[in-house]
C-alpha cells in the first residue's frame, strides 16, 4: 500500500488529465489505468471558461484524489499565489509544486522549489515537489518539510525514459524511508518497470498516454509494468554476472564413456 501524506493509496500510477483528444477517451483512460490520483492544472480550469466547467465537474465525477499543480510557474511568487488558488478552487490541500527555470528543458529551478516549498508547508499544504534526481536537492526539500519527492527521469513530454539511471539508483539508496514517484519523460511501459526496478515507490505520466494511438490500451500497459517493476524490485532481482553460469549443476551428472 503507498502511504501518501497519511493516505493509503493502492494504485501505484499517478495519471496527468491534459492533451487527451476528448474527455470521453480521458475517462476511459484512467479507468483502464486503475489509478486514485489525477493531477489537474488550475491554469486550465480558470482559463477554460463553460468547457473548464465541464471539464471539473467530469473529474469530480471521476471519484479520484485530485493533485493539482502549478504548471507553468517560474517564481515563487507566483507559485505560491497559484498554488493557494487551486486549494480554493480544488478544496485540497495536496499540491504538486512546479517553479520551471529553463523554458527548453523545463527543468525546475531547485533554488526557488525549495524556498516555495518551505512557505507553502508553512501555509500547510502537503507538497509534491517535481525536482530534479540531485541528492543536496531532496535534503533541502525534506528539510523545508516534504514527506515526498518526485525526482525526474527526462524533460517533461520527451518520452526518452531514465536518462541518469545511476542518479535515480543513488536518490533511491541515499533515502530509503523516502516515498519517491518519479515524474517527467516515461514514453514507454519498460522505463516503468526499469525506474520501479530501482525501488521508487511510484510514477507519474502524462503525455506518453495521451499522445498514444489508443490511451485506454497504453494506461492500461504503463498499470501493468509499474506494477510488475515494483514487484520485480521486492521478489529480489538477479544481479548481472561477468560470466555465464549454467542452470544445471555440473557435478553429479551421467558419465559417458
Amino acid at each position: 500500500m503507498l502511504q501518501l501524506y497519511g493516505k493509503q493509496i493502492t494504485s501505484r500510477l499517478l495519471l496527468g488529465t491534459a492533451q487527451y483528444p476528448s474527455p470521453a477517451v480521458l475517462k476511459e483512460a484512467i479507468a483502464t489505468s486503475g489509478t486514485e490520483i489525477i493531477t489537474v492544472s488550475l491554469r486550465r480550469e480558470m482559463t477554460g471558461g463553460r468547457t473548464g466547467d465541464k471539464f471539473w465537474s467530469m473529474i469530480q465525477s471521476l471519484s479520484r484524489h485530485v493533485l493539482p499543480n502549478t504548471a507553468g510557474c517560474h517564481t515563487v511568487k507566483e507559485a505560491v499565489l497559484t498554488a493557494q488558488m487551486a486549494r480554493d478552487v480544488f478544496a485540497t490541500d495536496w499540491i504538486k509544486l512546479e517553479v520551471i527555470g529553463n523554458h527548453d528543458t523545463l527543468q525546475p529551478d531547485v533554488f526557488a522549489l525549495v524556498e516555495a516549498a518551505r512557505i507553502l508547508t508553512a501555509d500547510g499544504f502537503k507538497v509534491f515537489p517535481y525536482m530534479t534526481d540531485d541528492l543536496t536537492v531532496a535534503d533541502r526539500l525534506l528539510g523545508a518539510g516534504c514527506e515526498v519527492l518526485m525526482p525526474w527521469c527526462a524533460p517533461i513530454g520527451s518520452a526518452m525514459g531514465p536518462l541518469n539511471i545511476h542518479a535515480l539508483r543513488s536518490l533511491r539508496g541515499h533515502f530509503p524511508d523516502v516515498t519517491m514517484i518519479v515524474d517527467a519523460g516515461l514514453g514507454r511501459p519498460s522505463h516503468a518497470a526499469a525506474v520501479m526496478e530501482l525501488g521508487f515507490d511510484a510514477i507519474l505520466l502524462n503525455t506518453a498516454v495521451a499522445k498514444a494511438r489508443d490511451p485506454a490500451a497504453m494506461a492500461g500497459a504503463f498499470a501493468k509494468a509499474t506494477e510488475a517493476g515494483y514487484a520485480a524490485y521486492h521478489a529480489g532481482m538477479l544481479e548481472p554476472r561477468d560470466v555465464a553460469v549454467p542452470s544445471t549443476p555440473v557435478i553429479g551428472k551421467a558419465v559417458f564413456t
